[in-house]
Parts: structure tokens; C-alpha cells; sequence
């Protein structure tokens, strides 16, 4: 057994209070410190935005002037293809393979890492979470419930996790103080829509309404809570994500002959890019939007279920959800490009160039780095990735990454500059030139074996380093269809 690291000690003597403790800022220290704000949204895809100029049908005129407003990034990634190994690499700022969270169904958020919440509170920061968490333990978190619960539960089924245990990984005992948490109509919360403070424990409200109104109604209500002091709001949009529910003030935005699983996608955006408009109508109403670092970013690429049938909406689940990767190539559950890179914008008016594209590759893990350094923090050695300011006003001209990585399920794969190498668990190899119109349509693995070899010799120094070190072996079912499908 490894003795216990110092992120590990400190994290684990906050659990009782599920914060750091903090002094209060002074007046000119707050106004030194700007807010920040992540929209992360689940399952949109790289084309499901109108300034990625990819479609036609989608309209997200707010989100648009935000890219107007700020820094549209073309080479945006996500550390996985799936949910909860992503947020978990979000809120950490940490690869999450580094603590052995690799996918969906294995284990919740470690309790000795440290969350984003936990590190801006640590600078006197308000902090808050809004909509799908998903990073507590589940029926699904079989390593966990064999560990915790013990052996008899192995193999079992929609295995119930008593709340004690399941209390310590909710978001108010992870670094956040006013809490909305749930991606549909039920909420663990510490305050009220209308803005009044609930038990710090958080209760379980149930309310009427739809499902993204109700989440951007809540992000409002923080910012009218805080807006006198510095605040990290963390606003996770359960959209497009199936079940796929829109109502008639979103749908008909989007008339005429299509997918009905594309209409109610399209109509999920729209919400969520009328929440953007409000969240950002209530910035400027507090004379606080030219003191707001907004991100914008996709939890992964968009499911399309190869082929993107038009299934009957009462299926609630396996099914395509209405968005699009155009151009790319693959969709979540592959580490090709369509499942990992996303949406990503930033925008900081006054601190960050306005109507820029940013071509570099830029990560997830960019978000804490980037959070704590604003915030007045030394960097914490432990975070993969990047303060992103420097690079984005162009105070240096250098990439932010030398290197990016990914190893999912059965896939591993390195982007470095813009040539891309992906190893399957079956031994089959890649590699792309994402510069090139062709991108992920055409493997040069034939005609650049020395360039591979460099890469792959890279890729497996990072594998060597996870809890479960080296480079993927076990195919999985469901990738090998993909693959099949995407490279036959």
C-alpha cells in the first residue's frame, strides 16, 4: 500500500466540512479577482454550435456573440469520450486515468482528489454547481461497491448504495457551497430559485418546469446571490443528453421536414443558449460581465449510434440524441476525433481578444489551471494542464501542449503537433495529419512509420505512469462496431 500523498492528506481532513478554510477577501482583493464561470454541456457535438459553421439547421445566436465576444477554440478536447471520466478530468484538472476513474462503470470521483470547488475556495472564492454531477458512487461503480460494500455484491445488479456512503462524494462536500445538483426535476440544493439560502447539508426539492429552464433559473439565482464577491460557478447542462424533452416555446424554432431526434436536440440547444443569454443579460445588469471569464465547453461528441437513426422518441436511451460531429469522424465512445473534441470557447471582455479563432490544441485540464491562476494561486504541480491566459492574449506564441493524451476502453492515442496517433487494444495503428482536409479518413501509418514509432514510444512513457499503467489491451464490444463501422 502507497502511503498517503499530500493532495491525498489535505483532501481527506476537508471531508468533514467539504471546504478549505478561507479568509475573507478585501475589497480590492476581490476586485482583483475575476469570477469564472464553466457551461458544460452533455453530448453536444463539435458541429451543434452555428459559429462552428459546420451546419445550417442549428442557431445559437447567444452562444455565437460569446465566440464573438471572445475566443472560439477549433482544437478543443475532452480528456474522454464518456461522462463521468470526463467531468472527473474537468473538475480535477488531473488526467483521469491518473486515479484509475478510466470509464464509466468502475469507481466515483476519489475522495482524496481535489476538485477545482475545493481549490477556488481555498482563495476566498463563493463557489457553486449547478445540474448533472455524476461523479458519486452509483449502481454502476462495480470496483467501488466490491471495495465498499463487499464481495457478495459482485456481479449484482442496480445494487442500492445506503446515503451514508454516498454523502461524502455530493458536490457540497466537494468544494461547493450553494449547490443545485440533479439533471432533471428532483435537487439536493443549499438555496432556492428564489434565492434563498437552504440547509447547508442541502435538500431534496422536486420542481416543476423544464429541465434546462429550471437549471439556467438556478445559475441566475447564484449570480444574484454573489455577485458582490468573487465566485466559480460550475453550470452542468443535462442537454442534449437523452431522454430527449423540449417544449413548444423551443421546438418551433425549428420548423420543417428533419429527424424529429434532430428537431428536439436542436430545441435542447436553443435552451441551453437562452440560458447563456440570461446568465449573461444578469452579468451586465450587476456591472460584472467585464469581470467574468465564461467557458463554454461539450462533456464529448455527440452519440450517433452509427447511422443516427430516427428512432421514436419514447426510446429514452441507446439512441442517437439529435446532435452532430461534422466533420469529424467517430462519435462518443472513440477516441477519433468526433468523440473527443468539442465545443470550447472562453470569453473575458476587456481581458481577452475578441472574434479570435485559436487553432492550437487546448484540454479540459486547461480549466483549473487556468481557474486557480486567475484566482491567485501558485500552480499546483499536480495538474496536467495549462494557465490558458497567456497563450489566448498571444503573450506567448508557443502551443500550450507539447502533447495531449487519451486511453479509453480498448483505445489509446497521442495528438502532438498535428499528427495524431491511435492504438487499438487488437494491435491495429493510425495515424493522422489533423491539418489536412482528410484529417481521420486517411491512416498515413504506411507511409510515416518512423514519425509513429516516435509517437507511440511517447504515448507509452504517459501509459507507464497511470494507476492502471500501459497502453489499452481489452477490446471492447461496442468499439469494435465502431471501428468496423467508422474504418470498413
Amino acid at each position: 500500500m502507497h502511503a498517503p500523498t499530500s493532495t491525498a492528506i489535505i483532501a481527506a481532513a476537508l471531508l468533514s466540512t467539504g471546504s478549505f478554510f478561507t479568509t475573507p477577501l478585501t475589497a480590492r482583493e476581490a476586485a482583483d479577482k475575476p469570477n469564472i464561470i464553466v457551461v458544460f454541456t452533455d453530448d453536444q457535438g463539435f458541429a451543434d454550435l452555428s459559429c462552428q459553421n459546420s451546419l445550417p439547421d442549428v442557431k445559437t445566436p447567444h452562444i455565437d456573440q460569446m465566440a464573438a465576444d471572445g475566443i472560439r477554440m477549433t482544437s478543443g478536447y475532452i480528456t474522454a469520450p464518456q461522462c463521468i471520466p470526463s467531468r472527473a478530468g474537468l473538475l480535477t484538472g488531473r488526467y483521469q486515468q491518473r486515479f484509475g476513474l478510466d470509464a464509466n462503470g468502475s469507481i466515483p470521483l476519489p475522495l482524496d482528489e481535489i476538485t477545482i470547488g475545493q481549490r477556488m475556495q481555498q482563495a476566498g472564492y463563493t463557489t457553486g454547481m449547478i445540474g448533472k454531477w455524476h461523479l458519486d458512487p452509483n449502481h454502476g461503480s462495480k470496483e467501488w461497491i466490491i471495495e465498499n460494500m463487499g464481495e457478495k455484491y459482485r456481479g449484482a445488479k442496480n445494487v442500492k448504495i445506503p446515503g451514508e456512503l454516498v454523502a461524502p462524494y455530493q458536490p457540497n462536500r466537494r468544494g461547493f457551497t450553494d449547490i443545485f445538483c440533479g439533471p432533471m426535476n428532483r435537487y439536493l440544493a443549499t438555496y432556492d430559485l428564489q434565492g434563498k439560502s437552504l440547509s447547508p447539508k442541502g435538500e431534496w426539492r422536486n420542481e416543476k418546469g423544464y429541465r434546462l429552464d429550471i437549471q439556467s433559473d438556478a445559475a441566475v439565482s447564484f449570480i444574484n446571490r454573489h455577485h458582490q464577491k468573487p465566485f466559480f460557478l460550475y453550470l452542468a447542462y443535462f442537454a442534449p443528453h437523452v431522454p430527449l424533452e423540449a417544449t413548444n416555446k423551443y421546438l418551433k424554432r425549428f420548423p420543417g421536414k428533419m429527424p424529429e431526434r434532430r428537431r428536439h436536440a436542436l430545441a435542447m440547444i436553443s435552451a441551453m443558449d437562452d440560458g447563456v443569454g440570461r446568465i449573461r443579460n444578469t452579468l451586465k445588469q450587476h456591472k460584472i460581465d467585464q469581470n467574468t471569464l465564461i467557458f463554454f465547453i461539450s462533456d464529448n461528441g455527440a452519440p450517433l449510434k452509427m447511422g443516427m437513426k430516427d428512432l421514436p422518441l419514447t426510446m429514452k436511451g441507446g439512441a442517437w440524441d439529435g446532435s452532430r460531429n461534422d466533420p469529424y469522424v467517430g462519435e462518443k465512445g472513440m477516441i477519433t476525433e468526433g468523440g473527443i473534441r468539442v465545443p470550447f470557447i472562453a470569453t473575458w471582455p476587456g481581458s481577452l481578444p475578441k472574434g479570435k479563432t485559436y487553432d492550437h490544441p487546448v484540454i479540459s485540464l486547461d480549466v483549473a489551471a487556468t481557474s486557480i491562476a486567475l484566482a491567485g494561486q501558485k500552480p499546483a504541480a499536480e495538474l496536467d494542464g495549462k494557465n490558458l491566459i497567456p497563450y489566448l492574449t498571444e503573450k506567448t506564441t508557443e502551443a500550450p501542449h507539447e502533447s495531449l493524451f487519451w486511453r479509453f476502453w480498448g483505445q489509446t492515442a497521442i495528438r502532438k503537433g498535428n499528427w495524431k496517433y491511435l492504438h487499438l487494444a487488437t494491435g491495429k495503428t493510425f495515424l493522422f495529419d489533423l491539418s489536412s482536409p482528410k484529417h481521420e479518413t486517411e491512416n498515413l501509418i504506411e507511409k510515416h512509420p518512423e514519425i509513429a514509432k516516435e509517437l507511440h514510444a511517447e504515448l507509452k512513457q504517459w501509459a507507464s505512469e497511470l494507476k492502471k499503467p500501459g497502453i489499452a489491451k481489452k477490446e471492447f464490444p461496442q468499439e469494435k462496431a465502431f471501428y468496423n463501422y467508422y474504418f470498413n
